[in-house]
């Protein structure tokens, strides 16, 4: 038996806490989430305290599990 979101795609343009839950929720009923980060930046959240793991926040680590992440300057033309 599948997953029930099994097949669909989530664009998660969202930051910091309600938007990365719920796609992380979506994630992990089955659906494909890709997380889009501004470039040479991230997302805020990336370097929040207090825990750590190797140079990233472990807050960021958890909410952004099971997603695929870009980077992407919604900005610039060649980006749009």
């Amino acid at each position: 038996m599948g997953f029930p979101l099994s097949g669909i795609r989530i664009l998660d343009l969202s930051l910091i806490m309600a938007g990365p839950y719920c796609t992380l929720i979506l994630g992990d009923l089955g659906a494909e989430v890709i997380k889009v980060e501004k470039p040479g930046e991230g997302e805020g959240a990336r370097g929040m305290p207090p825990h750590f793991f190797e140079g990233e926040s472990a807050y960021f680590i958890a909410m952004n599990r099971n997603k695929k992440g870009i980077t992407l300057d919604l900005k610039s033309k060649k980006g749009r």
